[in-house]
């Protein structure tokens, strides 16, 4: 048997993700003829049609997509091999690429970094602030190795660790607070009065279902892009908003007249590790678990 070259592979995956080869090609840094070849040579080498041509246009086939994707986990495994390799074998060293969303990273990394510095001194620790789709994009692509996420979330072909809860809560000036009816029913709250992050944010989706709006006139059109504008919104008595205790213990109301209480029936979001299901490196993993579990607001334990 003639095993496929993973540098063809390689190809492969990436005219897939440009579905144009003059630029798969120079992503490649090899002609377009060199490319068009290679994945020809593939076919043939595993008797199958990857790639329906039509003059200058083509279409990947059923089984074409199929060996994208299994061809994405053998090069994730190559990628591995290397890394492990050059490492010596030592788990604890070597590259690691994480990704983490921005409702997370301002109010985390600063103790990541320090805790990870002491415990995996030879671990070279490569960050990534980025949404939750993106990043789960370039965690199947292999571009990342593990992600730091808000959960739950769908996350097919990966596997999920739970680390913390990070309860919400209310928060609104003083002035907001005496306009509204008492005790706070949030079903009762006005129209247009909660600001919430943009949409391609996942927190919102986790506030809207941890703290039961269930209304969407009462969630104001005006969306932030990020928490520290929320805290502003909030503090121009326009309105109230919803913000992880995560983000309350790093001081983000410091310079603002706003008050916060715990958010009805303990509403909150999951903070945990995600990761390939086919990755070798588990062990790692679990060990940043382990260190990271002390600086949630309530560790899993």
């Amino acid at each position: 048997m003639k095993w496929p070259n993973l540098k063809h592979l390689n190809y492969l995956v990436v005219l897939h993700e440009e579905q144009h080869f003059n630029r798969a090609a120079q992503r490649c840094f090899v002609s377009q003829s060199t490319l068009s070849t290679a994945i020809q040579n593939l076919e043939e080498q595993l008797g199958c049609q990857l790639l329906e041509r039509d003059h200058k246009t083509f279409i990947f086939t059923a089984l074409g997509l199929d060996m994208v994707e299994r061809s994405k986990e053998l090069l994730n495994g190559a990628s591995e091999l290397v890394e492990y390799a050059q490492s010596a074998g030592n788990w604890q060293a070597g590259k690691l690429k994480l990704g983490i969303i921005p409702t997370i990273a301002p109010f985390l990394l600063e103790g990541l970094i320090d805790k990870v510095g002491k415990a995996l001194p030879d671990l070279n620790l490569q960050l990534q602030e980025n949404t939750t789709s993106n990043l789960l994009r370039e965690l199947n692509s292999g571009e990342l190795d593990l992600l730091i996420l808000a959960l739950p979330m769908e996350t097919p072909g990966c596997k999920q660790m739970v680390i913390g809860h990070d309860p919400f809560h209310l928060v609104a000036h003083p002035h907001m607070l005496e306009l509204l009816p008492q005790p706070l029913d949030y079903s009762a709250l006005p129209k247009d009065s909660v600001f919430l992050l943009q949409q391609e944010h996942c927190m919102t989706g986790h506030a809207v279902s941890a703290c039961g709006l269930k209304h969407k006139e009462q969630v104001s059109a005006l969306a932030a892009s990020s928490l520290f504008t929320l805290v502003q919104l909030a503090n121009s008595k326009l309105g109230l908003t919803f913000l992880p205790e995560l983000a309350l213990k790093s001081d983000i109301l410091q310079h603002s007249a706003l008050v916060s209480f715990p958010a009805e029936d303990k509403a909150y979001r999951e903070i945990g590790l995600v990761w390939r299901s086919g990755t070798t490196r588990v062990r790692l993993f679990r060990r940043i678990a382990e260190l990271l579990q002390p600086l949630m607001p309530k560790p899993m334990l």
